[in-house]
């Protein structure tokens, strides 16, 4: 990638405990890879083997910024880095809407909203996550994910 790390290009979705199909659905975790809680997503990236770990918040935030910068961090509300992350866009991240599963169990979003997890805890039951939001066509950061929450994964190393 442009911030000279090596990421994954796929949403991670090696069988882990705490780890989901959308649904339950074999077919989902197909096309959109697993739902992980915040400690199944560092299981699920470690599991990888040579390096492989879940990225942390400044490491999002600086690949963000490599095609524009996160909503908090553009001129332009995240649109270009949405469109630069997105599946076909030009750089290459693939990022999908995958939706997520709450701690109570539901299932959200799904092809509205790509929640991506990072190593950052941010209080001892959070954890920032980043969002790529169909919506506004944007990608946000947000601080405070719960972290029994499953979201989609993305892993990283030098």
């Amino acid at each position: 990638m442009a911030d000279g790390k090596q990421w994954t290009t796929d949403n991670l979705s090696f069988n882990t405990p705490l780890s989901y199909c959308y649904e339950g659905s074999e077919a989902n975790c197909r096309q959109y890879g697993r739902l992980y809680t915040w400690d199944a997503a560092q299981q699920g990236c470690r599991s990888l083997g040579d390096g492989w770990r879940l990225p942390t918040d400044n490491e999002w935030r600086q690949l963000a910024r490599h095609y524009g910068g996160d909503r908090d961090d553009s001129n332009d509300a995240g649109h270009a880095a949405y469109t630069a992350l997105m599946s076909g866009g030009s750089s290459g991240f693939n990022a999908l809407l995958g939706g997520n599963r709450t701690d109570a169990g539901h299932y959200e979003r799904l092809g509205a909203h790509g929640f991506y997890w990072t190593a950052t805890e941010t209080i001892s039951a959070g954890a920032a996550f980043y969002n790529f939001g169909l919506g506004g066509l944007s990608l946000n950061r947000q601080p405070e994910g719960d972290k029994r929450m499953a979201a989609s994964v993305r892993c990283v190393r030098e």
